[in-house]
């Protein structure tokens, strides 16, 4: 089992994320390694809950820590987003940057390499499923188009989902009507029914690479 106090470490929100991240990465041309030995340790606290003080600062004095990164959800409001982050990490970081570089932030402070990307883009409301969009391969715009007017069309039709998820509903709807219908991100993305060369995804490959020096 992958130990908690890796070298390299990314926390995220969800168990999709420990997913969806390594194969995105792989397909990138970057070995992911042994499940436990991994190139890099992803933590997931099954919620934003990590976004706090306390937290972040236990998380920098781990055991032979030299690299961390940070990666959260924009959803509707991307500045409120950093600006809880900021907050969070003002108490370990006091040099913290006030705005959040568009190519995601990376800062060294006492040592260790920490990094922040806000899913999607750093400036965009927007969750992971926001960013595999971006993946969805040009040619298949038409039906892109048409899988959100079908969600659209099916919220004035009594579905229940809320519009915070409508991002996932989306390119889950997208990816039923592919061959074969029902894949999950990450395979999608293994399976390179997403395209994770798409220019759009490389601004988090480029952060996530030099992040953690790979």
């Amino acid at each position: 089992m992958a130990k908690d106090y890796q070298p390299k470490k990314l926390i995220v929100e969800g168990e999709q994320d420990k997913r969806v991240i390594p194969e995105f990465i792989e397909a990138n041309g970057i070995n992911w390694g042994k499940k436990e030995k991994p190139i890099v340790y992803i933590k997931s606290y099954g919620s934003d809950k990590f976004i706090d003080a306390d937290v972040i600062s236990t998380e920098l004095k781990a055991s032979g820590l030299t690299h961390l990164g940070l990666m959260v959800d924009a959803d509707d409001n991307p500045s409120g987003r950093w600006e809880s982050v900021r907050n969070a990490c003002l108490k370990s970081i006091p040099d913290f940057l006030e705005k959040l570089p568009p190519n995601g932030l990376i800062h060294t402070t006492n040592g260790i390499k920490f990094g922040v990307w806000i899913m999607p883009d750093n400036r965009m409301r927007g969750m992971l499923e926001t960013f595999l969009a971006y993946m969805i391969p040009d040619e298949s715009d038409t039906l892109w188009q048409y899988a959100q007017d079908v969600v659209k069309d099916a919220k004035t039709k009594g579905a229940t989902c809320k519009n915070v998820h409508i991002d996932k509903a989306n390119i889950y709807t997208w990816l039923a009507w592919q061959d074969e219908p029902g894949r999950q991100l990450h395979q999608a993305i293994k399976e390179r029914v997403l395209n994770p060369q798409h220019p759009q995804a490389q601004k988090f490959f480029n952060w996530f690479q030099y992040l953690y020096n790979l």
